[in-house]
């Protein structure tokens, strides 16, 4: 019978991963068997800088954990080597991370993930670490917001040029 302080242990385990599930904005499984130390560290730094937590979980401890959340959708994805990307600020920080790190590295396969509460295929991942990043967006908002009042202030100033053309000459 298993020591009654490992089981304990296990649970709150699981009660963690569960947790991390849930309050994650993006949580993205991926296989990363064929990875070296030296590989695995650097992933480990990018996703860090970005606060993305990086976990190597057992499979069943977090088949139990989905069991918690009604996220029951990624079993079939924890097959094999696992590592878990846990973001809570960005929900496309992970995504990009590993996409990139992906291309670079052919022995880094996503698997799925969770955006936003909704269990999403490695296709859609890839798509959404194709979109700019909230910054970007916001950066691009911004420039569209900006053009209307810059063309106002040159054409303004163009009136302002003219008159003044025309009260010298």
């Amino acid at each position: 019978m298993p020591n009654a302080s490992v089981l304990e242990q296990k649970k709150e385990m699981v009660s963690s991963i569960a947790t991390k599930l849930r309050e994650s904005q993006s949580t993205v499984v991926v296989d990363y068997r064929g990875l070296d130390v030296a590989e695995v560290t650097e992933l480990r730094k990018q996703l860090r800088e970005a606060n993305v937590e990086l976990k190597v979980i057992k499979n069943n401890l977090v088949k139990r954990a989905t069991q918690e959340t009604d996220f029951t959708e990624l079993d079939e994805f924890l097959v094999g080597p696992t590592a878990v990307a846990f973001s809570k600020e960005d929900a496309l920080a992970a995504a990009k991370i590993l996409s990139d790190f992906a291309k670079g590295h052919e022995n880094l396969d996503i698997k799925v993930g969770i955006v936003e509460g909704k269990v999403v295929s490695q296709e859609d991942l890839k798509a959404l670490a194709s979109l700019p990043s909230r910054d970007g967006l916001l950066s691009m908002l911004l420039s569209v917001l900006q053009a209307p009042i810059r063309n106002m202030a040159l054409a303004v100033k163009a009136v302002a040029d003219k008159d003044g053309e025309s009260t010298e000459g």
